[in-house]
């Protein structure tokens, strides 16, 4: 209530009417941090009513983990009901229901994703690692689970898009990682390899840099998309399985747990090119850890027609 009360007050300064999301926790989360309480959420509204001189209240949000389709259109349901309660009470501008962020990203063909799944096992890990839950790398695509999240049934056989339509609900989406798809991508130089394929079956590759630039460390978990190799020495076809390792002293700093079958061996100077990293998953735990300095960051334009593709680091 109290950022309701400073809010309101700001607009009255600014002569100006401040519009708001009310973000208002899930019938499915009830201890979470994020968003009003059905107390609050009643409080809340019947506090715009009063402060609407300066203060527009024009719809509801709300915060969910994961990427179930059917979650987050129960979510946005609750949200409608929420509008409509607002509008009953005096706010006629509840019309909007922010359905949030979490929209997937597919990286692989789900075929090919399947098939990861069902093989998948600790022995495939550094140190046997087991991860409990991965990253939907083979998933839907944002576009697919906006459109799975719409046909949703909420009420008997009305669709979720259904009940917008006929109660005047308009949505808004939040891309997050979506946004960037296919773009970005981060480079590290590999500083030694320890050959361990005579005594455990793999190597352990160090690359110049951290576990900090891939992200889904944070989650514990793996980024599992394959590196790839760049080499400026020509060598011979041939499988070697390595993990890579970052730069600290770190038991924990890996980049990538997995054993990756690398189709030739990887050498100091090389670099291993991970793709698709822009969103979340570039440089967004980054820690100057040991002193070490924080990469680079390049921005790279693409020519029309016959011009030259053209670089330059990022601020510059």
């Amino acid at each position: 209530m109290s950022e309701l009360r400073r809010l309101a007050a700001t607009a009255r300064l600014a002569r100006r009417q401040a519009s708001v999301l009310l973000r208002s926790r899930t019938a499915g989360q009830p201890g979470s941090r994020f968003g009003l309480s059905a107390a609050e959420r009643d409080a809340a509204v019947g506090l715009c009513a009063e402060l609407a001189d300066h203060i527009s209240l024009h719809g509801f949000s709300f915060h969910l983990n994961g990427y179930s389709t059917a979650e987050r259109a129960t979510a946005a349901n609750e949200m409608i009901e929420h509008c409509l309660d607002a509008r009953r009470r005096g706010s006629l501008s509840a019309e909007l229901v922010d359905i949030g962020g979490g929209l997937p990203v597919r990286y692989v063909e789900p075929r090919l994703w399947d098939e990861f799944i069902e093989q998948n096992e600790p022995a495939h890990y550094h140190a046997a690692k087991n991860f409990k839950d991965f990253y939907p790398y083979g998933g839907q695509t944002a576009a697919q689970a906006v459109r799975a999240i719409m046909a949703h049934p909420v009420d008997g056989d009305e669709t979720l898009s259904a009940k917008a339509q006929r109660t005047g609900i308009r949505f808004v989406v939040e891309l997050g990682r979506a946004l960037l798809d296919q773009a970005g991508f981060t480079m590290y130089r590999v500083q030694q390899v320890d050959d361990r394929r005579d005594t455990e079956g793999y190597a352990i590759v160090t690359v110049a840099g951290s576990s900090f630039s891939l992200s889904e460390q944070w989650f514990s978990s793996d980024y599992l998309p394959d590196p790839l190799l760049m080499s400026a020495q020509s060598t011979a076809d041939e499988m070697f399985p390595a993990c890579v390792a970052g730069s600290t002293c770190l038991e924990s700093d890996l980049v990538t747990w997995r054993k990756i079958g690398f189709p030739r061996p990887v050498r100091r100077g090389d670099h291993l090119v991970y793709l698709n990293t822009a969103g979340y998953q570039m440089d967004s735990n980054e820690s100057p850890f040991h002193d070490a300095a924080l990469p680079l960051k390049a921005v790279l334009r693409l020519g029309d027609g016959e011009a030259r593709p053209r670089w330059h680091l990022d601020g510059i």
